[in-house]
């Protein structure tokens, strides 16, 4: 690493950068003087104080970015890039008014024409939350090495090296949303006035266009990569982006929540939980419960079965408990025991459990992870009251080394604290086309019509029961039999990023899929 400190001013403000100044003299000697030590790296403080609060509001946005300069070994290959963070305005379309202040870390390859390098917006879902799991835990140029599912690495968890980044493959640029990490809205606005399916989608259509326009990336290959909630957004974004005349060139959704009306986890509970069971029957593998118990090897051919049963004879039981509360054939029954390793009283009770049920009553004693069930820690807590284990054991690591990394390795800090997840998912309007609940395929086939050569990318996986591989699966299919839509899942949790082993697979898979990208 070899930053060198600079920073740049879009608005009228003016910025003053003090060098630490420090000269040395040999008093009487006749020697030369020793040399004087280099100055310290300046790091800038923006000075703005930002609230997630939702009905805070920015008088003033200033568009302050600190740029730093770095290399990093990749293989056998050095990439020298740049790191810019700070914030950018999306501006109103049509008006040119600022509508809220973005705060951003985006790192550009150097050496390369930026007119024909493909650059790609990340940003995590909640809603609510921030852009750091993605931004220190997938593809930018360091990661926290947080050795999951296994809970034994020391934490905080080390920033190390990313061997597995897509800074090789396209630009990365990592975006929070209003009212979380140090983005807000600018007055009249307030931040809730961005808490919604269409008016989140739309403020992100203008940052997006706005740092296009800034950077002179007009002509730049455009990719969108979404996770959870994020994945909704992609769908309505690519749609309002497209119409907008930005042609894109890929969408990643990562563990996407695509249609809120087809999970039961997320639904109502009138909605059959099928999409739910093959995550299940993965679960039990995992831990030597099903019957008979796969190999590892074998699980994914295996759960082909378990999608069968699941989307024939459950989702019939299920639906014909929940309009009549019929119970389950024996048949069922069994073949839930064998495969999700609940015991037969629980399906016989209720044959549609959600994941609260299953993750909290699979072990006796121990709660299993709702983004990752591979990921446990004894159940200490009140009923209703669970903890998800894969969330909470990595929240205070996340936290820590983001105000680290912005700070050392970025040379930014800012007064305010950066805000992981905000409480804008209680604020939100989830309605949508004339529903309560978002169904977003229609926007992200709407997408489609537009634009025919966009490539959609669905990775998921397997542990994730929150926003479970098969309900993407089911999703994805309305966009009938499209060759440019394509969904992987591997071993791991919501964030299949973290598993190093998963990691690797889909890197290898990314860098593939963005050359077909291009290609097409």
């Amino acid at each position: 690493m070899r930053p060198r400190f600079a920073s740049r001013l879009l608005a009228a403000w003016l910025v003053t950068l003090l060098a630490a100044c420090s000269g040395g003299g040999g008093g009487g000697s006749t020697s030369a003087p020793p040399p004087p030590p280099p100055p310290a790296t300046p790091t800038y403080t923006n000075p703005t104080v930002y609230s997630s609060n939702p009905n805070a509001s920015l008088a003033n946005a200033p568009e302050i970015t600190s740029v730093t300069h770095h290399s990093m070994a990749l293989g056998s290959a050095t990439l020298d890039y740049t790191a810019t963070v700070g914030h950018l305005n999306a501006l109103a379309m049509g008006t040119g008014t600022p509508r809220a202040s973005f705060f951003y870390v985006a790192y550009t390859l150097d050496g390369v024409a930026p007119s024909t390098r493909p650059i790609t917006f990340f940003y995590n879902g909640g809603p609510g939350s921030a852009t750091v799991w993605l931004h220190l835990g997938s593809f930018g140029p360091k990661r926290l090495a947080t050795g999951m599912p296994a809970t034994t690495a020391p934490t905080p968890y080390a920033l190390v090296d990313n061997a597995e980044t897509l800074l090789d493959v396209t630009d990365l640029v990592f975006v929070d949303a209003v009212g979380a990490g140090l983005s807000q809205a600018i007055a009249p606005n307030v931040n809730q006035s961005f808490y919604g399916v269409d008016a989140d989608a739309q403020v992100f259509r203008d940052f997006i266009m706005r740092y296009l326009l800034a950077n002179g990336r007009g002509s730049s290959p455009k990719f969108l990569f979404g996770e959870s909630y994020g994945g909704p957004r992609s769908a309505v974004l690519a749609d309002l982006l497209e119409s907008a005349g930005v042609r894109l060139t890929g969408v990643v959704l990562q563990s996407p929540a695509m249609n809120y009306n087809n999970n039961c986890g997320i639904g109502p509970m009138s909605t059959s939980c099928a999409g739910q069971i093959p995550s299940y029957g993965a679960t039990a593998a995992w831990f030597n419960r099903a019957q008979p118990n796969p190999a590892a090897a074998e699980v994914p051919s295996w759960l082909d079965g378990v999608r069968t049963f699941a989307s024939g004879e459950y989702d019939a039981a299920s639906r014909a408990f929940i309009a009549t509360q019929t119970p389950p054939p024996a048949t069922v029954v069994d073949r839930l025991v064998a495969t999700t390793g609940l015991r037969a009283s629980a399906w016989q009770e209720n044959p549609n459990r959600g994941q609260h049920y299953y993750r909290t009553n699979l072990t006796p004693g121990t709660l299993h992870g709702r983004y990752d069930t591979r990921v446990t820690l004894p159940n200490n807590s009140p009923p209703g009251q669970e903890i998800d284990p894969s969330s909470v054991v990595i929240g205070s690591s996340f936290q820590m080394r983001i105000t680290e990394h912005l700070s050392s390795n970025l040379h930014y800090t800012n007064p305010s604290t950066y805000m992981l997840l905000s409480n804008a998912i209680e604020n939100w309007n989830f309605g949508h086309d004339g529903r309560a609940l978002p169904d977003t395929i229609p926007d992200l086939a709407s997408a489609i019509a537009q634009n025919p050569r966009l490539k959609v990318l669905a990775v998921n996986g397997y542990h994730d029961i929150a926003t479970p591989f098969y309900t993407t699966e089911q999703d994805l299919a309305r966009l009938g039999n499209n060759p440019n839509v394509r969904v992987l899942n591997y071993f791991g949790g919501h964030m299949t990023y973290l598993d190093d082993n998963s990691r690797r697979l889909m890197k290898a898979d990314l860098a593939q899929w963005y050359g077909s990208a291009l290609a097409n």
